[in-house]
């Protein structure tokens, strides 16, 4: 019989907890969104709640994740040993763990206004098609694009209780971002997934990849930075977009001879270049 000690590790590697880069990587975003529908700091409340609410919902889609893919992912050799594909946790055990998280950060959305809450099922649906539209959408990175930007019309939602243009424009130029690194991580697969039959940004670009990656970080800073110029953020916000931009060339470097590892590292790292995206955003408001 598995103790209950091992059961929790098993659950913790479930939800990748122990690669917190995936969660951060909705969390930038959301941030900077939240910042901007407040036009500075919007209080404790709100952020926990989005931190917390990212968190929680990130988890509960790995969840859904493992069991939508869990008979390509024994055929794939980063991903042959997560606890669903291997046996280790069943598909429903799966499913209750990603259920009761849903159900949290529901918990926590409840706590802000109706418009938000309605929003919330509109971003469980895209978080539920996701891990299928590999199989039919020969670019399924613009599908999760949606899914990982969609705390965005829901942190303006929660700030004005409205979703103006400005949070679609915000979502848009994420998107873009998340083109950019999780073509990256397809890239790392690219081989797998050719011989599985998988549809993925890094197949379907073909030789193409490097060059729309590195478009893609540039259609991602140039709307970011058009919407804080817009609200008349000063120049340490152009600082860390200089910055960002700086980390975006480090990651052609990683990523121009398609190596794994580079590939690999390049993805892991994007986490930093959203981060400097929302510091900037942050600093803006603070000393502008």
């Amino acid at each position: 019989m598995t103790s209950g000690r091992s059961r929790i590790s098993l659950w913790l590697d479930l939800i990748r907890w122990n690669r917190p880069a995936g969660w951060l990587l909705l969390l930038w975003p959301t941030l900077g969104a939240l910042w901007f529908a407040a036009g500075g700091w919007p209080g404790w409340h709100l952020l926990a709640v989005f931190v917390l609410g990212t968190i929680l919902m990130r988890s509960a889609g790995c969840c859904i994740n493992d069991v939508a893919d869990r008979e390509f992912d024994r055929h794939v050799k980063r991903t042959a040993q997560r606890p669903v594909t291997s046996g280790a946790i069943s598909v429903k055990e799966a499913l209750a763990v990603g259920a009761v998280l849903a159900l949290c950060a529901f918990a926590l959305v409840l706590t802000t206004n109706r418009v938000t809450v309605w929003w919330s099922f509109v971003a469980l649906a895209v978080t539920l098609v996701y891990p299928y539209a590999k199989r039919f959408v020969s670019i399924p990175q613009a599908v999760l694009g949606i899914a990982f930007s969609f705390g965005i019309p829901m942190a303006f939602a929660a700030v004005r209780a409205e979703v103006p243009a400005l949070a679609w424009w915000l979502l848009a130029g994420n998107l873009f971002w998340v083109l950019a690194y999780d073509t990256e991580y397809a890239m790392v697969d690219r081989d797998d997934d050719l011989r599985i039959g998988m549809k993925t940004s890094a197949i379907t670009f073909g030789r193409f990849d490097v060059a729309i990656v590195m478009a893609c970080y540039a259609m991602f800073l140039v709307v970011w930075t058009a919407v804080g110029a817009g609200l008349g953020l000063g120049p340490v916000f152009y600082l860390a977009i200089a910055a960002a931009a700086a980390q975006a060339l480090w990651h052609w470097r990683l990523i121009r001879d398609r190596s794994r590892e580079g590939c690999f590292k390049a993805f892991r790292l994007n986490h930093w270049l959203g981060f400097t995206v929302f510091a900037g955003v942050a600093a803006g408001y603070a000393f502008g």
